[in-house]
């Protein structure tokens, strides 16, 4: 199935990998991270939440085998035929033991083969993937579609300390090495708009992004969201966000210097908007798809232009 847009958008490319709709089921395993237990530091990250950027589930007691089922139940009453990506969300899903992880993996096998899983996605961080963890995550890819989907952010060493990520640039660059060499595909996320990155971070963001053939990439402007080191700043005038016009501009930028093939998962975030303090725009995400293929038809450019372009000469 042809996808219409200047830009390789998910829906079409599931359908065409998958040949029926495919729909996500979140998970939360529980984990951490490394800069929120003390290893690197504590907090988190400064934009993220207390939940990890989460559902939230497992503090509902909803155990890991629950949520899946459960997961899969309302994909079942949506759409009959739909498949299901297990989607293992919240924090650093390789920040565990061996046995753990095996573990949390374990809860996809009575639904592998296409029935109805389709593919496993965990989120974890370009610092926490150790050896043990690649290997366990292989063992699984030799059964189903593994994912694994690796924030980046920004690509500059010192915006990634001020927003206390605490990896490298080069620390996404070898991590994705690592997943491609254990036959695992990686989903690269960026966020646009971060405090000293500016239009130009977010152009050298989407060169990284298309140097390291990541095979999708998630995008979104900066959020503040309650409950986040972000939040105070916001309250004190200290930090400003993009407007929408701004976003699309800087977003347009970004799509155009990926490879044409990378699949984009993602053009805009979607936080509840009671947790979100801003940007408060009253779009929905399809609205700012719209804008953003109004706007490259402007520029007569689509995904891969500038890329191409900066290649030829």
């Amino acid at each position: 199935m042809s996808d219409p847009a200047p830009f390789r958008s998910l829906r079409p490319w599931l359908l065409e990998r998958f040949g029926r709709p495919v729909h996500r089921v979140a998970l939360d395993a529980g984990s951490t991270c490394p800069n929120r237990d003390g290893s690197k530091g504590f907090g988190g990250c400064v934009y993220c939440d207390v939940e990890g950027s989460g559902t939230g589930a497992l503090k509902t007691g909803a155990e890991l085998e629950e949520q899946l089922a459960a997961g899969i139940r309302r994909v079942a009453r949506r759409d009959a035929e739909g498949g299901v990506i297990a989607y293992f969300q919240s924090y650093s899903n390789t920040y565990v033991e061996r046995a753990r992880l095996r573990e949390v993996l374990g809860v996809v096998e009575p639904y592998l083969g296409g029935d109805p899983v389709v593919a496993v996605s965990v989120a974890t961080r370009p610092d926490t993937l150790p050896p043990e963890a690649l290997e366990e995550l292989a063992r699984l890819a030799e059964r189903t579609e593994v994912w694994i989907e690796l924030g980046l952010e920004a690509a500059d060493d010192r915006v990634l300390d001020d927003i206390k990520r605490y990896h490298t640039v080069d620390d996404f660059r070898w991590a994705v090495e690592r997943c491609h060499d254990a036959g695992l595909s990686v989903i690269g996320h960026a966020i646009l708009g971060l405090p000293g990155d500016g239009r130009e971070g977010a152009r050298r963001t989407a060169d990284v992004l298309a140097e390291t053939g990541v095979a999708g990439v998630k995008v979104h402007n900066l959020m503040v969201l309650r409950r986040t080191q972000l939040e105070k700043q916001w309250r004190e005038g200290a930090l400003e966000v993009l407007d929408a016009d701004t976003y699309v501009q800087w977003l347009a930028d970004f799509v155009e210097r990926l490879a044409p093939e990378q699949v984009l998962h993602r053009v805009t975030g979607d936080a509840p908007i009671e947790e979100r303090l801003a940007p408060r725009w009253d779009l929905h995400k399809n609205a700012i798809r719209e804008r953003l293929v109004a706007e490259l038809a402007r520029r007569g450019t689509r995904q891969g232009s500038t890329r191409a372009s900066s290649h030829r000469g």
